[in-house]
This record gives structure tokens, sequence and C-alpha cells, in this order.
């Protein structure tokens, strides 16, 4: 039961990041596009991320195909490591919201399937209750 709070919280505080961050990108996308360029990276991600992070997070809530859940999962997992390495080079305290990322991601990954009825083949499995 603990598992699947965890997984509930988690899932849902993470979804809540991505989809803050996506429509700051949108709402206020010339800060976004300053704030990339002073980390190095090219202004069209702007144009780009909200999509890519609201599809991820539909992918991952709605758990319709396994492979594009695993898949998003992954996609984070990598998108959270590039924003903790860009922003611990930049100095600028950005990094605090990719560890909380990662945590949330971590949690959610791994309580996945005591939580749902589909079971990734990828994250560890849970005994029955």
């Amino acid at each position: 039961m603990r598992q699947r709070y965890a997984y509930w919280v988690a899932t849902c505080l993470l979804s809540l990041l991505y989809l803050g961050s996506a429509t700051m990108y949108v709402l206020k996308s010339d800060f976004a596009r300053q704030s990339f360029a002073a980390l190095g990276y090219p202004g069209y991600l702007v144009a780009i991320l909200p999509v890519v992070k609201v599809l991820g997070v539909l992918a991952v809530l709605s758990r319709r195909s396994l492979f594009l859940s695993d898949l998003a999962y992954a996609g984070m997992l990598y998108h959270l490591l590039l924003a903790l390495s860009a922003h611990l080079n930049a100095h600028d305290g950005g990094f605090v919201p990719a560890v909380a990322g990662l945590l949330l991601l971590v949690t959610s990954f791994l309580t996945q399937n005591s939580a749902r009825a589909k079971q990734s083949p990828y994250a560890p499995s849970t005994p029955p209750n």
C-alpha cells in the first residue's frame, strides 16, 4: 500500500514539474530562450520541449503503451541528467528542480508495478498482496 501511495505522489509531482516547466516555456518563451542560451543550448529547443514534456507526462500517466511509458521514463531521465549537468556547470542554482525531478522519477519508476495493472518488464516486480 505504501508503494502505491509513493508511486502516485511521486508521479503526480513529477507530472506537475514537467507540465509547469512546459507552461513556462510557452508563456515566457523569451526568458526561456535567454536561459537556454546562457546554458549553451540552442533556442529552438524552447519550441520543442513543451510538446515533448506534455507527451511524456501523458505516456507515463495513461500507460496505454508500456513501451511508450518506459521510453518516456528514459527520456525524462536523460533530460533531468542533462539539466542537472548544465545547471551545475553554470553555477546558477537551477540544479535543485533537476535533483528533485530525478528523485521523483526514480521513485515513480521503481514503484510503478505495485500501483499499475500493466506491469513494466523493466521495473522491479512486487510480490502479490
